[in-house]
């Protein structure tokens, strides 16, 4: 079964429509300069909104191992997203910390891109086009990946059927993708997840 994540919640009518769909993941972004910024203390008071089933990913860009691992130990979140220029000294110091999952981002653009990935010493990986610019890259580069993934990127309810056919990724990442003006919507969000799991009854 194809994992669905639905980055980038913010509001609690957000986490009340991940309830109704029960995605695996959903994620909070912690990167000051992202429009969809949360602070830990929001974060908290989505998290207990959030169903017990449903992990919640924290998004970073190169912060402070020490502060990651503060929101996993206080149970913020479940798991870690690298999304900055994090290396295997950062993980190595992260593991240090925690033994909470660790999800590392890597922005996919040519073959040398998939060599780094398969390196990586993170419990899964996220290929993505950039640093949520929202754009589809070129699947073909990551054909030969052997490692699970979750497929980011451009991802929106009309596309994502065919990634999952095509691909087989271990797990779905959407944020703009599911979005109106901006903000989470609900019938982008019911879509989304509707047609991953379409595709896998297919």
């Amino acid at each position: 079964m194809t994992r669905i994540k639905l980055c980038g919640l913010s509001r609690p009518c957000d986490i009340e429509a991940a309830n109704e769909l029960k995605p695996d993941y959903i994620g909070f972004v912690f990167a000051p300069k992202s429009k969809r910024y949360v602070t830990p203390e929001q974060a908290m008071t989505l998290k207990q909104m959030l169903l017990r089933e449903i992990q919640a990913v924290g998004v970073f860009v190169n912060e402070d191992p020490l502060n990651v691992a503060r929101l996993l130990r206080d149970q913020i979140i479940d798991v870690a997203q690298l999304h900055g220029g994090e290396d295997e000294a950062y993980i190595a110091r992260l593991r240090q910390l925690t033994d909470m999952p660790i999800i590392q981002a890597f922005r996919v653009k040519t073959a040398r891109d998939v060599e780094r990935i398969e390196q990586s010493t993170a419990d899964y990986v996220l290929l993505d086009s950039g640093a949520g610019t929202g754009t589809v890259f070129d699947w073909d580069l990551i054909q030969n990946v052997t490692r699970p993934y979750f497929l980011a990127g451009g991802l929106d309810p009309y596309n994502v059927a065919d990634a999952v056919k095509t691909r087989r990724p271990y797990g779905v990442d959407v944020s703009s993708g599911i979005e109106t003006g901006g903000r989470k919507d609900k019938t982008k969000m019911a879509a989304f997840v509707a047609a991953v799991r379409k595709e896998e009854g297919a």
